[in-house]
């Protein structure tokens, strides 16, 4: 998979030198600002040319009949898209009555900056009018991460070469005008004017515009204030109408002389609210940021992203580019949930539609890892999220004649959106993965409360999902049957490996979350023998094995499926999905993405080495990777069975997914689970990272290209930092408490607070590394 790389290599921020209009929505979504809560896309400050407008709010929505080709009982009737709300980011500017459009006049030079640490983008441009005025254009925005409603921009212009009539047009836009969709279904379908105007108000510097949404009935408040700072006399106009706030600054400028101004924008949405006190909620989001102005909005902005990087932060030796894009994957990462508190983490987070903005199980078992062990408030918020729609995912079991809950495979609301059921009603396994996140969070962040409260409600309701579900076969087995699995090549199989392994996982931990809470578990009338029957269930779940090659089949039958013609399939028919009939992908061995080998990644423990060998190699030859998913679960099992040289080339595409637009698709948002596969890859990779219970197991070793690795990671609520070498590991207990245990490479070793211990990494001989299908294997980075 090859690419375009953004800019130069830095260590803290991304550079666009030289403004590329064919590749404005790949800049769009790589240089979006949100902070879980609200989110802008990377456009232009005046607002044309664009690749896709967009501003988030996150959990606002538009409902989409889905009305069915032929009617099935269960099936959706309507689809949830996360749409574009009312823009606050347009600044347009007039220079002696010349718009500024860089397709227009002279473009001298244009730069864009996204600062990792400060958390703001930086813009520079000088422009040559039609007319011959040189002007030069600063701008820096921010979405707040500690004033979640509020983003703000400074914009600044100066004359260059002679005397200008400047006019400066700071907007908010509703119903924007959006671009067509494509004939890709994995891009996000357009809702055009979602918004129905309820109220506008303009005063002074500031405006609002209210609306709801057409069907949905959601509320939405945008407003926005202005300081304004001008050597010479300055003209003030504001206007409102249903679509457009307006606020027009004129003045004359003198060459060296700038007229600077702030403009904060305010959100909000609500269901409930009415519009008056949606109105009182934005006025005073916009009181606050004024009194903490501009430079303090800045100051609390870098001070926030200081703590992130200091509990997060990843050091790579010996290799720049990857140090650079592990950066950018966390931020962005962060971004999608740091402020959600209450609503989804989409898998394209607030940067662009695609997948229509809704959330999947993406969000539980590749971004879930990295916040549990990086920004565990985050964590604690998107599973409170999940447990705010249990209802919902408790009536979708009852409708398909299941007990417990059935959560969705895709939803914004909690509200099931798939109308394929084979590759959605069918994926079961997120409601494992949902139970996975639970205990994981509550062991490593050591959150009581949570475990014995929503916690232990998720782990209930989902056990009683599998229990349900399987049924027990002639021999005793615990089968589940006619479900789809990760790989989405694969579908209505039975037995899952990695589906029945993670059922099997959340079955006992919902039976030891009884055992530790009877007084709350009986008020879901759970109790010690219903949980034995989890256990039973567990101890009997059938693990298919393939005696005759000696490797784990993805599902019942599958190494038995026909093989499929690599040999035939020309490059250009990737992604196969958009070439072949599902019909005939089902029924062959090829795989999407890691099914079998995710099953490894998250069960070690139910494999011996010789198998996970074996296994790895077996569905490398039959991996294509047409999901962005696959490379950091890939990189971490080559990892685990000793492929050094390949994990890095693995991790190198993991990290890179968006950085170099390896899908071509990053222009409709970034692939939020992919950058936190990206984490997933260095740390469970090679670090080796694994959680046992409540005890950590590290088995780190570096591939020849790197010198360094270096990571901290929480435990029981403590932070222990990890640095490996190609000989050595060392680890530090970075604050107070009692000892701890860990696991290196196999051996225990106890960790006391403030005295690192250093230990040798044994040596690996993995033998010939596997192949991969021709032209899928990935780029090496020796």
């Amino acid at each position: 998979m090859t690419g375009q790389s953004l800019g130069p290599v830095e260590p803290w921020a991304v550079r666009e030198t030289e403004l590329q209009v064919s590749r404005l929505g790949q800049y769009e979504s790589v240089f979006a600002l949100a902070n879980g809560h609200v989110g802008w896309r990377g456009n232009l400050d005046e607002g044309e040319p664009h690749g896709t407008p967009g501003s988030y709010l996150n959990g606002m929505y538009e409902q989409r009949p889905m009305p069915p080709a032929e009617p099935a009982y269960g099936n959706p009737e309507s689809s949830e898209t996360m749409i574009n709300v009312t823009n606050g980011k347009i600044i347009r500017l007039l220079v002696d009555d010349e718009p500024f459009d860089i397709r227009y006049g002279t473009l001298r030079s244009h730069e864009r900056v996204l600062d990792l640490r400060a958390g703001v983008l930086d813009r520079e441009a000088e422009w040559v009018s039609p007319t011959g005025s040189t002007v030069r254009v600063r701008s820096r925005r921010l979405v707040s991460f500690t004033q979640r409603a509020i983003a703000a921009i400074r914009y600044e212009i100066e004359p260059i070469t002679e005397r200008a009539r400047v006019v400066v047009q700071s907007e908010l836009v509703a119903n924007e005008e959006l671009p067509q969709e494509t004939g890709d279904p994995r891009a996000a379908g357009a809702v055009n004017s979602p918004l129905v105007h309820e109220a506008d108000e303009a005063r002074a510097d500031s405006a609002i515009l209210m609306h709801r949404t057409r069907l949905s009935r959601l509320r939405l408040a945008v407003a926005m204030d202005h300081q304004v700072q001008c050597p010479g006399q300055v003209r003030h106009h504001v206007e409102s109408r249903h679509d457009l706030a307006r606020l027009t600054l004129s003045t004359v400028l003198q060459p060296g002389e700038r007229l600077a101004m702030v403009k904060f924008v305010a959100h909000g949405w609500s269901q409930a609210r009415s519009w008056p006190a949606l109105y009182d909620q934005v006025e005073g989001a916009l009181a606050t940021a004024a009194l903490a102005g501009w430079e303090g909005l800045l100051a609390e902005q870098r001070e926030y992203l200081d703590r992130f990087w200091d509990r997060a932060g990843i050091e790579v030796d010996g290799d720049d580019e990857v140090q650079q894009a592990v950066r950018f994957a966390l931020f962005h990462v962060l971004q999608a949930s740091a402020r959600a508190e209450g609503r989804p983490i989409p898998a394209k987070g607030l940067t662009g539609t695609g997948y229509d903005g809704n959330a999947f199980w993406d969000t539980e078992i590749f971004v879930m890892p990295v916040l549990v062990n990086t920004v565990p408030e985050a964590a604690a918020a998107a599973l409170r999220w999940r447990h705010g729609t249990l209802d919902l995912a408790r009536q979708r079991a009852r409708e398909l004649g299941l007990a417990g809950a059935a959560f969705p495979w895709r939803t914004i609301s909690g509200r099931e959106c798939s109308g394929y059921w084979p590759a959605g009603t069918a994926a079961f396994h997120i409601n494992a993965g949902i139970a996975e996140s639970a205990a994981a969070y509550a062991g490593v962040a050591a959150d009581e409360e949570f475990e014995a409260a929503e916690g232990l409600d998720l782990l209930v309701e989902t056990a009683r999902l599998w229990r349900s579900l399987g049924h027990y076969d002639a021999a005793g087995g615990f089968r589940i049957d006619g479900v789809t699995g990760p790989d989405e090549y694969s579908a209505i199989a039975d037995n899952n490996v990695y589906t029945n392994l993670m059922a099997q996982q959340n079955l006992r931990d919902a039976a030891r979350a009884v055992h530790r809470h009877p007084g709350r578990a009986a008020a879901l009338r759970a109790n010690e023998q219903e949980a034995a029957g989890w256990l039973a269930a567990a101890q009997a779940m059938v693990i298919p094995f393939d005696e005759r090659l000696g490797v784990h089949p993805q599902a019942e039958g599958f190494t038995d499926h026909e093989e499929w013609d690599f040999a035939a399939t020309a490059q250009q028919d990737y992604p196969l999905l958009l070439h072949f009939p599902y019909f005939d992908l089902y029924r062959k061995q090829v795989v999407k993405q890691a099914d079998l080998v995710l099953a490894m990644q998250f069960r070690p423990d139910c494999f011996t080495a010789e198998q996970m060998a074996r296994n790895f190699a077996y569905y490398e030859r039959r991996t294509v990777r047409d999901s962005s998913l696959s490379a950091c679960s890939q990189a971490i099992v080559a990892a685990e069975v000793g492929h050094l040289d390949l994990a890095y080339d693995y991790v190198g595409e993991a990290v890179l997914m968006d950085w170099d637009d390896l899908r071509h698709d990053t222009s409709n948002g970034l692939h939020i689970a992919a950058l936190g596969g990206a984490w997933m890859a260095l740390v469970w990779g090679l670090g080796g990272l694994r959680r046992q219970g409540d005890q950590l197991r590290f088995a780190p070793r570096l591939p020849a290209r790197l010198e360094r690795l270096a990571f901290t990671v929480a435990l029981r609520g403590r932070r222990l930092r990890v640095e490996a070498t190609r000989l050595a590991a060392r680890y530090l207990l970075m604050n107070g408490g009692e000892q701890v245990e860990i696991i290196h490479h196999g051996d225990r070793v106890v960790l006391l607070p403030g005295e690192p211990v250093s230990l040798p990494i044994p040596p690996v001989d993995a033998g010939p590394a596997p192949v991969q299908p021709p032209g899928r294997a990935p780029v090496p980075r020796r």
